[in-house]
């Protein structure tokens, strides 16, 4: 029988990485056990900074547009419900439910307390530096349901 060689690449698999967000939880909770509230933050911010630096440079450059086609296919990815309004000055993004705590809660694994600050914080240092703030207007921990508003800071 002849030897069979099979390629592929990342991009040919459907994206899917659930179980990342267990992960994260528990090393969130960890940093909040061992090293208090602000190692957390601490953390998402220099996470952000890197891992979100192009992304944080199309919303200098394009504006709020840039981080409502981000939310909208990032949860699209994800299969999860968002609603999303954009003004000039204002972008509201709506979540009907977090597919990271819903994944985590069907598994049984442990949210952690601070779980919401990998949208607040992560948000945050996306702003940086911009014309915009973010601010997490409501968040429910049991379903990651949340509204994030970014607005046109006041000069």
């Amino acid at each position: 029988m002849a030897k069979q060689v099979m390629r592929r690449l990342a991009s040919d698999n459907e994206y899917f990485h659930p179980d990342f967000h267990g992960a994260l939880s528990a090393g969130i909770e960890y940093l909040a056990l061992r090293y208090g509230d602000e190692a957390v933050r601490e953390y998402l911010r220099r996470f952000a900074a890197a891992y979100y630096a192009p992304l944080k440079q199309a919303v200098q450059q394009r504006g709020l547009v840039a981080l409502k086609e981000y939310y909208e296919r990032v949860y699209e990815r994800e299969g999860a419900k968002i609603a999303t309004e954009l003004s000039r000055d204002e972008l509201l993004v709506r979540i009907e439910a977090c597919p990271a705590v819903m994944h985590m809660r069907k598994r049984g694994y442990r949210v952690a307390r601070l779980f919401h600050e990998t949208t607040r914080t992560v948000n945050d240092v996306l702003c940086e530096d911009t014309p915009f703030a973010a601010e997490l207007v409501e968040y429910d921990p049991e379903t990651g349901r949340a509204v994030v508003r970014f607005r046109r800071r006041m000069p």
